[in-house]
């Protein structure tokens, strides 16, 4: 059972709230508060999994209420959904800078909210595995138990960040990317300790759509000359905010001299999710983007994350087109080894055919 908390100072709301989703009360409990203190106080007494919080309460608001979740070690990884009936321009973009995972308008539809909170927990069970694999090298490694500790806690904040997670379909997308990530660096040999840090940034390739507007970024039509050049900026922007150091972390940051932390290993989980961010569009004939790099120049965990999302991509339902069928794909690609991808990736992979199936089958929408 997942718990998932309610906050809206109308009472009436909140009651219309549990009915319109008493369908789900076998798989969610629900909890409600009426204001921001009512919600923190229920935060101390019981874990919850997603938070749902309208924006305007009297005496203090939703972004209070984010503030204060942010502060605290046991809640700062909770996903909250932010309901607003106010059409601000700003107000998405002031929404995630404050910590929350996604935005809604009232008034709110059922299938909207269903899937909107149904990611968010697909958001929270991916980082409680984050959580769990760091924990159990924790045991193993321990003069690095601070250090995993923290970047964890850094792994979610970008995580958090990511827009895309928040639809069905992409949430979904950016886990098998990370899945078929590990099996192609597996395959070509590189250490354990690369092949983990591309399997758990490899989701993140496309972090910079947060910044793409809407109109452009859930367009079903073919997108004009000005709106792929826009789009095409999703590279840039990812790397931008992976780099950038985040809100709410000075006393993470305050620990950098310590001598319990081996120097510099934070900013290696950082630049690997920067560069795939940044250059799983480049291809390798050099007609990529957004940089045009050729061949090796191009970094391997790009290369390896641009072969990962394509298959995914080909082998998925999309609004403006049906899935291929993975014998279809792998003669795609085959097609492509050589100019869009590595071919020395392509030669090395196309025996994991049915790995490859496995995760798409294990994983699947």
């Amino acid at each position: 059972m997942q718990n998932l908390l309610f906050v809206d100072d109308e009472k009436n709301y909140l009651k219309s709230m549990e009915r319109m989703l008493r369908k789900r009360k076998n798989e969610w409990k629900f909890f409600f508060a009426q204001s921001v203190d009512q919600a923190l106080d229920l935060t101390k007494a019981h874990p919850f999994d997603v938070i749902i919080s309208d924006v305007s309460m009297p005496e203090k608001s939703g972004f209070d209420l984010l503030k204060a979740l942010q502060k605290e070690d046991s809640t700062c990884t909770i996903p909250v959904i932010i309901l607003t009936g106010n059409y601000e321009r700003n107000l998405k973009r002031k929404a995630l800078e404050n910590g929350a995972t996604d935005l809604l308008n009232k008034p709110v539809e059922y299938e909207d909210l269903v899937a909107r909170i149904t990611s968010a927990l697909r958001l929270k069970s991916y980082q409680d595995g984050l959580i769990l694999h760091n924990l159990n090298l924790e045991t193993k490694v321990k003069e690095r138990t601070i250090q995993l500790e923290h970047l964890n806690q850094d792994l979610i904040w970008r995580l958090a960040k990511a827009g895309e997670l928040r639809d069905e379909e992409t949430g979904d997308h950016v886990v098998r990317v990370g899945h078929y990530s590990r099996i192609i660096a597996q395959k070509l040999g590189l250490s354990k300790e690369e092949t983990e840090l591309i399997f758990l940034t490899a989701p993140l390739h496309d972090l910079g759509k947060i910044g793409i507007p809407d109109s452009i970024l859930l367009k079903k039509d073919s997108l004009s000359e000005e709106e792929w050049k826009t789009m095409k900026k999703h590279c840039e922007i990812g790397a931008s905010i992976l780099l950038e150091e985040p809100k709410g972390m000075e006393s993470f940051y305050s620990l950098k001299e310590s001598k319990l932390l081996p120097p510099k290993i934070d900013d290696q989980l950082k630049r690997y999710a920067a560069t795939i961010a940044l250059t799983h569009h480049e291809k390798w004939d050099g007609s990529g983007y957004p940089k045009g790099l050729k061949k090796e120049k191009i970094p391997i965990q790009g290369r390896i994350v641009a072969f990962a999302d394509v298959y995914d991509a080909l082998r998925s339902k999309r609004p403006y087109k049906e899935p291929y069928s993975a014998r279809d794909t792998w003669h795609i690609i085959k097609q492509q080894a050589g100019s869009h991808f590595d071919p020395d990736i392509f030669e090395s992979v196309k025996i994991l055919q049915e790995k490859f199936e496995s995760i798409r089958t294990r994983y699947d929408v």
